[in-house]
């Protein structure tokens, strides 16, 4: 990142450090659905796939 007048390198660091946190709890928060998106992708592949039967 360009250094820009008027920029304080120890806040710019707090705030990426912080924006980093905000989203690793995303991130944590969403790790349940893993699973369950994997299921519907594979689903949905499986349907739209050619020669498929189209049944679970």
């Amino acid at each position: 990142m360009a250094r820009a007048d008027g920029r304080n390198l120890a806040m710019s660091w707090i705030v990426g450090v912080m924006c980093a946190a905000v989203v690793a709890a995303l991130l944590w928060l969403a790790l349940p659905m893993g699973p369950v998106m994997i299921q519907f992708v594979g689903d949905t592949l499986r349907t739209v796939a050619p020669g498929g039967s189209g049944a679970p």
